[in-house]
């Protein structure tokens, strides 16, 4: 139980009386920070959440959008840090399930799954090697059981996640408008919960997940089973289409207690429960236990007396436990008993709606000389240090992560995993991209224009598949925000989101906050992740290729910003430097000139340029298409820099174009149009990645040697060490 005193003597005043144990533990799992957004809630309405596309209904747990042609897509995010730190296979597999039930509360169906994942220095920390490893396979088992293609995601490695983890979970929904459930109750109808066993696994998640990670307290991780969810996502579809569910809810964080009171709390009304109609794995569970516990794959369910019968003939046809545990009535009270005795009766406005805080912040005292620059080390061999590079875990591919997952279950994944953004086929005839990013090196330097970056950088490589960028879903996570340093990045992300979302028009459709992400050794880094979803009718750039003979057309200036760069901190071990910054104005240029080049045809493939910079960009092109590329460093745009920087500087706004010569003319007269600064800095066509200023070679590596290295060393460091 982790009400704070003032928190305590509040609950007290509001009802009049010392609150009961059950009532306790209720309120502790609604109040805690993983559920109330105590110290987030306040800040977060600057977001703009408004936009033509956005569908707004009581009690959603997922953003949705409209497609056209009577469609939608819905979508959420959600992590499972602190489990996943403890038990990474469980916590990360529980995670997936977490969010997949939470685009199905909407009524609609889940077709794809992308996961954000962050580790320590898995070069050398063992933990973290086996956080790592565990967490995928959680991943990858559960996504793939439930036929759910993971088609997405990221992984980084940092020292400051060291004995931690952060794992990330988005999942997309799509189906008919006219399906959504739209949420609704009266008096007298009954209240159902429909899935697994509920049992002491997850007991005090929320609350667990709302504090330093001091301690392995492994009965507060869930426990996964994905053929239950399997089972839960057709039986609920088929209720949907039999018009059986008023209103429904997962069971996620907090439990029973925070499912009835929410869903109590958005439909103005009141819930008479009994904890004995519920069905448990143990037989011996208080109600205490029951209310909080966060077993997995359940959902509630309001329905009628009418409709109740067919609802039980569905569960049984698919082999799945539903009780019927209370009923609706018109007093917005949360009435919690046991058989006659009554264990809490609390109204549902108290319980959800814990007082917001007014945390403290401050500019952190490290940040006044963080964009100082220390002398480097100069390179002797560029070409040495380019493959060291490209072995990193950081910049390595991680095919040994996404091999794993079944990406192209459900027919609807066009553009599988290691391209810039992932697109699935929908069945209105459009195309949905999607893509999660996240910097938290950048962050860490420059929280408000970190966050930006990484905002721009989703939208770019949803940009370089044709799509038009049309939803955000924003995952914010700090340390302690008791920390008023901690808690002024937490302000300064959200207010660079705030102001890119707002010039863009791309409104904020979900989002996850998690605070409290902190060890013994310290915070991590602040970590805001990005998910973009962008839509297109093209299919031009699905199929992208590159042959000799093919130019390399640049987009943006390239700047001297290597602050938070990887080759600032891999390969100088300097963590400091100016960090980029994205000109609004530039950004939104260069955006619609390369939709425009898409649309009309003129690409044969598009990159964005971000992590490494420009020489890790042009060498994933060389090594994905198994070509050479001759590069003039002296044609790239911008200020005059070193040859280092102009290498591995991660400006923003930066686009790769792969063009055949028979319409670079056409390029060049739509870019010189349109003011975009540009220029063509290579060609395709040898054997060697080779980067030359004034004629001289400052790279020169043969592509079928780069990328053994690049594909085979992320494996090589995780499965043999």
């Amino acid at each position: 139980m982790s009400l704070e005193p003032q928190e305590l003597d509040d609950l007290t005043s509001k009802i009049g009386r010392k609150p009961t144990s059950t009532e306790l533990q209720i309120v502790a799992a609604e109040w805690s920070e993983h559920c109330s957004y105590k110290s987030s809630k306040k800040h977060l309405k600057m977001l703009p959440m408004k936009g033509p596309l956005v569908i707004s209904e009581k009690g959603y747990d997922s953003g949705v959008l409209d497609v056209g042609d009577g469609y939608v897509i819905t979508a959420h995010i959600e992590s499972h840090n602190h489990p996943s730190a403890v038990e990474p296979y469980g916590g990360a597999a529980t995670g997936v399930g977490g969010v997949i039930r939470d685009i199905l509360s909407a009524g609609t169906r889940p077709i794809a799954i992308l996961d954000g994942l962050r580790f320590g220095d898995i070069e050398k920390d063992m933990q973290a090697r086996w956080l790592f490893k565990n967490a995928v396979t959680g991943i990858a088992d559960y996504g793939n059981c439930l036929g759910i293609p993971t088609i997405g995601g990221e992984v980084e490695f940092d020292q400051c996640y060291s004995n931690y983890a952060l794992v990330d979970v988005a999942a997309i929904g799509f189906g008919k408008k006219k399906n959504l459930i739209k949420n609704h109750a009266k008096k007298g109808d009954i209240v159902v919960l429909l899935g697994g066993s509920t049992g002491r696994d997850g007991i005090g998640g929320s609350q667990f997940a709302s504090d330093s990670l001091e301690s392995e307290n492994r009965s507060a991780v869930q426990i996964p089973d994905p053929f239950i969810e399997k089972l839960i996502i057709e039986a609920i579809l088929e209720a949907r289409d039999q018009h059986l569910i008023n209103a429904m809810k997962d069971l996620g964080g907090g439990g029973l207690s925070c499912a009835v009171s929410e869903t109590a709390d958005a439909l103005s009304i009141g819930i008479e429960m009994d904890v004995d109609k519920v069905h448990t794995r143990e037989s011996d569970m208080s109600p205490d236990e029951i209310m909080v516990s966060e077993s997995q794959e359940r959902m509630l369910i309001v329905t009628t007396d009418e409709k109740l019968k067919k609802l039980q003939t569905i569960c049984k046809k698919f082999r799945i436990t539903c009780s019927v545990i209370g009923h609706v009535t018109s007093d917005s009270i949360m009435h919690v008993k046991k058989g006659k005795k009554t264990c809490a009766n609390l109204p549902t406005d108290v319980v959800a709606n814990a007082k917001l805080l007014d945390r403290s912040s401050k500019k952190p005292v490290y940040l006044e000389t963080i964009e100082q620059e220390k002398k480097l080390k100069p390179i002797s061999d560029y070409s040495k240090m380019m493959m060291k590079f490209l072995a990193s875990p950081n910049i390595a591919s991680k095919i040994w992560v996404y091999g794993q997952y079944d990406h192209e279950v459900g027919i609807r994944t066009v553009v599988k995993p290691g391209k810039d953004a992932s697109v699935l086929r929908l069945d209105n005839g459009k195309f949905l991209s999607a893509k999660i990013d996240g910097n938290p090196k950048h962050c860490y330097i420059n929280p408000r224009e970190g966050a930006i970056g990484c905002f721009e950088e989703a939208c770019r490589n949803v940009v370089c598949t044709g799509a038009k960028p049309i939803g955000m879903l924003d995952h914010l996570q700090f340390g302690n925000p008791e920390n008023p340093e901690i808690f002024w990045t937490f302000l300064e992300s959200l207010k660079g989101l705030t102001d890119f979302a707002k010039y863009f028009e791309i409104p904020c459709v979900g989002g996850k906050v998690s605070l409290y992400n902190e060890t013994p050794s310290g915070p991590i880094k602040p970590t805001p992740l990005i998910g973009i979803l962008g839509i297109t009718e093209k299919t031009s750039l699905f199929s992208q290729s590159v042959s000799p003979d093919d130019l390399l057309v640049i987009i943006g200036d390239t700047k001297d910003e290597l602050g938070g760069s990887e080759y600032f901190e891999y390969i100088h071990k300097f963590i400091g430097g100016k960090c980029p910054v994205v000109n609004f104005e530039e950004s939104k240029s260069n955006m619609t000139v390369v939709l425009e080049l898409i649309q009309k045809g003129l690409l044969k493939a598009a990159h964005d340029c971000s992590k490494g910079g420009l020489a890790v960009a042009v060498s994933e092109i060389c090594m994905t298409y198994n070509v050479g590329c001759k590069v003039s460093l002296d044609k790239v745009p911008g200020p005059k820099l070193d040859v280092d920087r102009i290498l591995f500087s991660e400006s923003h706004s930066r686009y790769l174009l792969v063009v055949s010569k028979k319409n670079i003319k056409k390029i060049e007269d739509i870019l010189k149009t349109s003011k975009i600064k540009h220029n063509t800095i290579g060609e395709f066509g040898s054997k060697n990645i080779l980067f030359s200023k004034s004629n001289k070679p400052i790279i020169d590596l043969r592509v079928d040697k780069a990328q053994k290295t690049w594909f085979n060393s992320l494996r090589e460091l995780v499965v043999h060490g």
